[in-house]
């Protein structure tokens, strides 16, 4: 299952909040430095961490639902994408949560693959991006303008 350059683009500007689900409070993890990034870029990330409170400074949420509540809360329509670094075992989950929150876009980072699942978000409306890097996408596209 290739991933379409244009979704990835339409991801990319149309987004604004982004959940990313798994983000680590250790600095030499990646969902940290890509979470950060994507702050640092301009986005609205909200952390999803059951075991943590605040992330590089963010507050951390427990659960997708309770981010996207905070989200709603906060005056916007809630989260518009979520960037998973999980393994693939909780991808089926998380989709079932994407699904049921009307999240428009799924993004599922380096190594996290389920065909099935990405299948069953897309026919539910859900557009997504398996095994890639949101953060290298957006720097190479960062770079090309």
């Amino acid at each position: 299952m290739d991933n379409d350059p244009a979704v990835i683009d339409e991801m990319l500007h149309t987004a604004r909040t982004i959940a990313v689900v798994g983000m680590s409070d250790k600095p030499w993890r990646a969902s940290r430095n890509v979470g950060k990034y994507l702050a640092d870029n301009g986005y609205r990330v909200l952390p999803v961490n059951p075991a943590l409170t605040t992330v590089a400074g963010l507050a951390c949420y427990p659960t997708l639902d309770a981010a996207h509540e905070a989200a709603q809360r906060d005056g916007g329509a809630g989260i518009d994408l979520v960037d998973v670094f999980r393994a693939p075992e909780h991808v089926p989950e998380i989709v079932d949560e994407v699904i049921r929150l009307q999240i428009p876009y799924l993004w599922l980072q380096d190594e996290v693959v389920h065909d099935e699942a990405v299948a069953r978000a897309r026919a539910a409306g859900v557009k997504c991006v398996q095994n890639d890097c949101i953060f290298r996408e957006h720097a190479r596209r960062a770079v090309e303008k």
